[in-house]
């Protein structure tokens, strides 16, 4: 009876409100009443209102389909679970669980329900097709449904035939509905253009690692998903998905075209790398490593004549200028000291300053180095062009190292990039990028401020170079495409450089190098046991420069 005369109060509110509004709005409260959590509308055509009495007749059915229909809807609209319950005809014990875990799943709530017209299909049967939608987290829009609830008598009053369809109409006995979230993706990378690294860019270990070091996108970035429908015996299918935006990627200093030359030039080639610093800014422009990891930041190798270069800017600083005469024998005794000895055991003579760093004379250097450059003014001189200093890239890596050398065959040694000189491919670009500038200045494989903050340290500051010293350097360098021991190759028109050939400590076969410049771009290649600079390194430069 109590149950009778709910339905009847119910029938009599929705009557008086509807002449005056098409529907009535119900709003639900979160667990501490601290406002409605979200708006549910129940809307549509209103029965007329049944008149209270003192109960129904012996055997007379209580209440009316829409009145049980119009009342469930209610109940869900606002939550009220076990009261939907009590106009069900045997509810599962999880009636309320299973509403529950469906918006749970889905990260769903339903936000609107419309009742339709209530059809007899039977003298004891009857339905209602309903309406209605869920707002899904990361959705804007809502997610519309449309379903039946099919009424029967039982016990002399109208109850609901619920099954799993009522919440979803593709839902059977047994199934569930499961919204499945795409990963949050990891940080995509791309070149300075903002395209695709090239295929096979040989730059892979440089990007994984800059996936490691940049924190992932934060816990509300916008990610895809999925819902999907599985029910027994059945495969299973998607019902509404959600396509993550394509990301538009984080901007390295890489160009896309100077990468992809760098690239094919080392196709033919094992154990090499060149890397290609954008001399006025110190941005990598290309790195193209096949010596395996990050080796062309990281690894550290003896750079032979290359660092004659750091040498003559010093003798350069020093007074010499690049016609000073200067004697260049076949060998070398350094006083009290070892013998050094030319490439071949070469005699050149007496030549300027120019021609033997062309030549590439050891003993030239070997002298100047003893007779003229203190070990602290070489290490000062080195420190200028980057050795010893950490790198802010963004990948980590150095750029080169050596000891303070404690005696004249130690300084003879180090003069030609030897004993314990070491320096990377990456060290020895921003060597040659700080002559055709006119100022060293740390390379980085990303934007500055990101850089610093994966690094955990400022990048060090850019270092001026005296003008004459930049002078007589850029003077030597283009001698040695010229006149020196990388003319006669295939190198475009308009590159400086200088050729390097070092002993590997280790005692495998020499290393190769070749470092330069044309324009603003300034590179280096490595070789590892490649052989002479000249035969080895010079010809992947060429390849490289004249794809740009």
């Amino acid at each position: 009876m109590r149950r009778r005369a709910l339905l009847a109060l119910v029938g009599v509110v929705v009557a008086i409100i509807v002449t005056s509004v098409t529907g009535l709005v119900l709003q639900g409260k979160d667990e501490a009443g601290a406002g409605p959590q979200t708006q549910l509308l129940i809307d549509g055509p209103t029965p007329p209102a049944p008149v209270p009495d003192d109960g129904p007749a012996e055997g007379q059915v209580e209440g009316t389909p829409e009145e049980t229909a119009r009342t469930y809807l209610s109940d869900w609209a606002t939550g009220d679970y076990e009261s939907m319950r009590e106009l069900v005809d045997e509810p599962p014990a999880d009636f309320a669980a299973q509403h529950r875990q469906l918006d749970d799943a889905l990260s769903a709530q339903v936000v609107r329900l419309k009742p339709g017209k209530v059809t007899k299909t039977g003298e004891q049967t009857a339905e209602m097709r309903f309406t209605g939608a869920r707002k899904l987290a990361g959705y804007d829009g809502a997610w519309d449904f449309a379903s039946t609830l099919r009424l029967a008598v039982r016990d002399l009053s109208w109850k609901v035939l619920w099954t799993p369809a009522v919440m979803h109409p593709d839902l059977a006995e047994g199934g569930e509905l499961v919204r499945i979230d795409e990963p949050v993706p990891a940080t995509r990378f791309v070149t300075k253009e903002g395209r695709a690294f090239p295929h096979e860019s040989y730059a892979e270990p440089y990007l994984a690692e800059l996936g490691t070091r940049i924190p992932q996108p934060p816990s509300g970035t916008e990610v895809g998903w999925t819902i999907e429908l599985r029910n027994p015996a059945q495969r299973p299918r998607v019902l509404l998905e959600k396509k993550a935006a394509a990301s538009e990627g984080t901007k390295t200093t890489v160009e896309a075209f100077t990468q992809a030359a760098a690239a094919r030039a080392l196709d033919p080639v094992q154990q090499a790398a060149i890397v290609a610093v954008r001399a006025s800014t110190g941005e990598v422009a290309a790195v193209a490593d096949r010596l395996g990891g990050r080796e062309a930041f990281t690894g550290k190798y003896a750079p032979g004549s290359t660092f004659k270069t750091v040498t003559a800017a010093a003798l350069l600083d020093g007074g010499l200028s690049a016609d000073s005469q200067v004697p260049c024998p076949a060998t070398y005794t350094i006083p009290n000291g070892r013998t050094i000895n030319n490439y071949q055991e070469k005699d050149h003579g007496s030549v300027t300053l120019q021609q033997a760093y062309a030549l590439s004379c050891n003993t030239t250097f070997a002298r100047l180095a003893v007779q003229l450059v203190s070990a602290d003014r070489l290490m000062e001189q080195a420190a200028a062009l980057g050795f010893g200093t950490s790198l802010a890239t963004g990948v980590g890596g150095t750029c080169g190292s050596l000891n303070r050398p404690e005696n004249p065959d130690a300084l003879a040694e180090a003069s030609f990039g030897q004993g314990t000189v070491e320096a990377s491919t990456l060290c020895m670009a921003s060597v040659a990028a700080a002559v055709q500038s006119g100022a060293w200045h740390p390379p980085r494989l990303l934007p500055a401020d990101v850089a610093e903050r994966i690094e955990g340290h400022a990048p060090p500051a850019s270092v001026p170079l005296n003008d004459t010293v930049v002078a007589g350097l850029r003077s030597l360098m283009s001698a040695v495409t010229t006149e020196g021991t990388a003319a006669g190759s295939e190198l475009p028109e308009g590159v400086s450089g200088k050729t390097g050939t070092a002993e590997d400590w280790q005692g495998g076969p020499d290393h190769a190098w070749f470092i330069g410049y044309k324009g603003d771009l300034a590179f280096a290649v490595f070789v590892k046991h490649g052989g002479t600079g000249r035969n080895a390194a010079v010809p992947i430069a060429a390849r490289f420069l004249r794809a740009l």
